[in-house]
């Protein structure tokens, strides 16, 4: 089953030409989940075939600008397109009373329910679940409430080995078997245990967003040995009092909370817009954790 994550913005709060704010599109499955939704994170979505109606849920990480102005505009495009299936929106609490508001003055009446979860930003707890994904809040350390997020997959089923099978098995045995059901004896053949015509179940994968904050060394416990980590990277090391100052991180300390963690992939990302090329923040996080890469707008990593 497909687990893969798109990017399609990844600088900081002051776009520039050919960078676009944060916003990434996870798809497990058929089914799409929204992070981040900075300005024009719609036009991303149409450059990238990612279709709004089929999106499950948006996570909201906190309410600066860049990671959510983009969202009212989502909603209405949605609404217009005739959406009416319920959209969970998870984000920190005041988001849905901005969200409201801009319905009221504007007058516009969406045509699907907005249901929505406030997140404790200075807590790890279970913010959303479905057949698909269980989402705990990560807490970031910011300017303002901010929460990340860890995208753990629902254990998966063990697949059947072929050449376990017997002859002669019907599509609704197999079908039972494909469910992890034991199959009862009968007339025509002995019972069938699942367990001895599968492998063992796939490990379910894990994807940790970082949103804004500090560098935070305690959080690496929270995700420790996920597939892939998101860190947000908006200056080099040099800068690191400047870091410091403005409640963000460096590429250095995004790569030492990453080898702390023992994840197996990193993705630098929410680049400050003082950076015409990014190759010397790679170069620093790779330094020290060497699976490192940059969140380029339009990369797409399937696990």
């Amino acid at each position: 089953m497909t687990f893969e994550l798109k990017i399609l913005g990844s600088a900081s709060a002051t776009p520039t030409a050919g960078r676009h704010p944060t916003a990434q599109v996870l798809t497990v499955g058929a089914i799409n989940y929204l992070i981040d939704c900075g300005e024009g994170t719609q036009w991303r979505m149409l450059e990238h075939r990612v279709r709004p109606h089929h999106l499950r849920a948006i996570f909201i990480s906190h309410l600066h600008g860049d990671h959510y102005f983009g969202l009212f505009g989502l909603l209405g495009t949605m609404h217009l397109q005739g959406r009416t299936q319920p959209l969970r929106i998870v984000g920190p609490p005041g988001l849905d009373e901005v969200l409201v508001t801009q319905a009221r003055v504007s007058g516009m009446q969406l045509g699907f329910a907005m249901e929505f979860t406030a997140v404790d930003t200075e807590a790890h707890a279970v913010v959303y679940e479905d057949e698909r994904l269980v989402v705990s809040s990560l807490p970031m350390r910011h300017r303002i409430p901010c929460a990340g997020y860890l995208f753990a997959e629902q254990p998966r089923r063990a697949n059947l080995l072929k050449e376990q099978l017997p002859d002669g098995l019907s599509p609704a045995q197999l079908a039972r078997l494909a469910q992890g059901e034991d199959l009862e004896a009968d007339e025509q053949q002995p019972g069938l245990r699942h367990a001895d015509v599968a492998g063992p179940a796939p490990t379910p994968r894990r994807y940790a967003f970082f949103s804004d904050t500090l560098y935070t060394p305690a959080l690496a416990d929270l995700i420790r040995g996920a597939d892939l980590l998101y860190h947000e990277a908006t200056f080099l090391d040099e800068m690191k009092e400047r870091a410091a100052q403005t409640h963000h991180s460096t590429a250095r300390q995004a790569a030492q909370l990453a080898q702390a963690a023992g994840v197996q992939r990193l993705l630098l990302g929410h680049f400050s817009s003082r950076y015409k090329a990014l190759e010397p923040l790679l170069d620093e996080g790779r330094q020290v954790f060497p699976n490192a890469e940059l969140a380029l707008e339009g990369l797409v990593v399937s696990l």
